[in-house]
């Protein structure tokens, strides 16, 4: 690569990336090339054009004409925006692309004259799309030889910019049952470069690209792919992270085409991976991917991928952390909780772990298309109750299955046995006693403002979920003032699940998100408050409604913290400050800061919530931006006057 970054490379052609082929041929331009492709187009006998094209396909890999690039970059628009039009595959698309390829791998030399290095990226990418919807696509490319020169893309022969979209094309391969068998003719080594590229892309990417301040110093044709060689140093970032997102999520989308099939778990499930999925969430820039979760739940259709499951108990800790937050996969990681419970082999290894998690979602109704989850989660923790109190010595878990029969199973028959009046008395008088905690809460009594809480929810009717549903709420703010994250995070998420609908509740979702934060768990913390803006968002009753500046706070402190690269980012430093630290030299550490300001409007927009903050925030969304002397009085409040604020 040393030598593409020293190689000067012509500016990218941007006016082919902004139209489609068709209007490509509309130019009357004089053209003396027999075989030029864009003549080819404009002749309106399709018979003739058809034949004329498939002989440029054939002819295509084997001339050096210096438009070549051109043909390609128009090939790629029409495949992106016309993935399904059966032509070009019909006439040979495939072979041209893979002998393209090829090409690029085996000739250095043609690979680095004019622009030909944005070939084989191209090549693959055309591969990649048309196999995206249509089987027969699919057929057709694996029978004109696409898959060996993929895998070579793979092994890394040029940049993780090639390797982003060969893996994309292999993982559309994979998902289908006519082609699999294609792809798995290399599978160990498939499943360990997808392995080994999802644990290490993001740092490839960061140190070869996004940690290089030095624009200068950076690829340039990887800076004109990103940006279709029109956008700025700050395109690039966002483009660079959002590629490398995308990278991580096709393997391990690659890794799920086998899964599925229950081929190669035990290569997919080595502990050390598995310790390392858990990080993979794709970040905010990659919305749309289930990422790390995917892949787990796969794993868990599976007996034995449930049993290496059960055996990580950081995967465990985190499809917990993951059923009991606002991230739009909950349902995916309290599906793989059901699947551990309800499986024998797997139940007793778990239970300890995931009974003080889900208790919390026993109350749980509609979740997505899923009607009625908590009381399959009921169902669930309840499967062999006796023996379960038994075969459990901790005390917690015992309490929990205890305080789940009492809620779920005796005080539901008792109250279908009282009459209305009765209800009505007990309503009455849980209103009085959350009237007496709410004046402790008012006068600092926080211990006692709670106990009190804890009276009332013990006798409010189950029926009443929206009584129910800030009682859970106050109680966690009890908890929250008596630094005690995992009740509060317990306390709000039943508030959440009482809610119409789930996770609609902007007071729980501060208040868990500040106990998350507390906890250090900085992915959780900033879903709760993105979706807790999006209610002050939606509350709003004018169009300037100024986002609290504590929530703005509270999301460029998580931002920061759940950055796609903040791992490999430490990690580069760490290093860079050992080697300073060796020559006793002067080190100094890039500042990230502002770099992290500019990316978070597009980032955030992936929660679909960028369009309002942009009408209604007066000042940026950064802490150093929030006018300080509101921040200054903020600080100078008294106890009381916080504590009103929060109920």
């Amino acid at each position: 690569m040393d030598s593409l970054k020293k190689k000067k490379i012509n500016p990218f052609p941007t006016s082919t990336t902004q139209t489609t082929i068709a209007n490509m041929c509309k130019e009357e331009q004089t053209c003396t090339n027999p075989s030029c492709f864009f003549c080819t187009m404009k002749e309106p006998e399709p018979s003739l054009r058809r034949v004329a094209i498939a002989n440029i396909f054939k002819e295509m890999p084997f001339t050096d004409h210096q438009d070549q690039v051109l043909v390609l970059s128009g090939l790629w628009h029409v495949a992106m925006t016309h993935p399904d039009d059966p032509e070009f595959p019909s006439l040979g698309i495939f072979k041209c692309m893979a002998n393209l390829i090829y090409k690029g791998i085996n000739d250095r030399n043609w690979l680095l004259k004019d622009q030909n290095i944005y070939i084989p990226y191209y090549a693959a990418h055309v591969i990649g799309s048309y196999t995206m919807n249509k089987v027969e696509f699919t057929e057709i490319a694996v029978q004109q030889g696409v898959i060996p020169p993929l895998m070579e893309l793979l092994r890394g022969k040029i940049s993780w910019v090639e390797q982003r979209v060969a893996i994309r094309a292999l993982g559309h391969l994979a998902s289908y049952e006519k082609t699999f068998e294609a792809v798995a003719k290399y599978e160990e080594e498939v499943i360990k470069l997808a392995m080994k590229l999802a644990c290490t892309c993001l740092e490839v990417v960061y140190v070869n690209f996004v940690g290089v301040k030095n624009i200068n110093k950076r690829v340039k044709y990887h800076c004109d792919l990103l940006t279709r060689g029109i956008g700025d140093s700050e395109m690039e970032d966002r483009k660079g992270e959002e590629w490398a997102s995308q990278l991580q999520c096709w393997c391990l989308y690659l890794l799920n085409c086998f899964a599925c099939k229950e081929r190669s778990l035990s290569l997919i499930c080595k502990q050390d991976f598995l310790g390392k999925l858990c990080g993979m969430w794709g970040g905010l820039m990659n919305h749309s991917s289930p990422a790390w979760v995917g892949l787990v739940r796969i794993l868990c259709y599976s007996k034995d991928g449930r049993k290496y499951i059960a055996e990580s108990k950081e995967i465990i800790e985190n499809i917990c952390n993951l059923s009991r937050s606002s991230d739009d996969w909950q349902y995916m990681g309290i599906d793989c909780l059901l699947l551990l419970l309800n499986d024998q082999n797997t139940r007793y290894k778990v239970f300890e772990i995931i009974a003080l998690f889900v208790i919390d979602l026993v109350e749980l109704g509609s979740l997505g298309d899923r009607p009625n989850l908590g009381e399959t989660i009921t169902k669930a923790l309840l499967l062999d109750y006796k023996q379960s109190k038994v075969k459990f010595r901790n005390q917690k878990v015992q309490k929990a299955l205890q305080d789940v029969w009492n809620l779920k199973v005796e005080r539901r028959k008792k109250e279908k046995l009282m009459s209305e009046e009765k209800l009505e008395e007990k309503r009455v008088l849980v209103c009085l006693i959350k009237q007496e905690a709410n004046h402790r809460f008012w006068l600092g009594e926080i211990e006692e403002a709670l106990a009190k809480y804890t009276e009332a929810l013990d006798l409010c009717p189950l029926k009443s979920r929206k009584e129910r549903m800030v009682l859970y709420s106050n109680r966690a703010q009890c908890h929250l003032l008596l630094r005690d994250p995992d009740c509060a995070i317990s306390d709000s998420t039943r508030a959440l699940c009482l809610a119409t609908p789930a996770n609609s509740h902007s007071k729980s979702l501060w208040r868990r998100s500040q106990a998350y934060d507390m906890k250090g768990l900085a992915k959780e913390s900033l879903m709760d408050c993105i979706m807790f803006i999006n209610g002050c968002i939606k509350s709003g009753v004018t169009k300037r409604v100024k986002i609290p500046y504590y929530a703005a706070r509270m999301i460029s402190k998580q931002m920061d913290a759940t950055w796609l690269f903040t791992a490999a980012r430490s990690k580069t430093t760490s290093s860079q400050a050992r080697k300073v630290k060796e020559s006793d030299g002067d080190y100094e550490c890039d500042n990230d800061e502002q770099q992290r300001g500019e990316m978070m409007g597009v980032m955030i927009e992936n929660k679909d919530f960028l369009s309002g903050l942009s009408t209604i925030i007066e000042e940026p969304l950064l802490v150093k931006e929030v006018n300080r002397r509101k921040v200054e009085r903020a600080r100078r409040r008294s106890k009381k006057a916080v504590i009103a604020r929060s109920m």
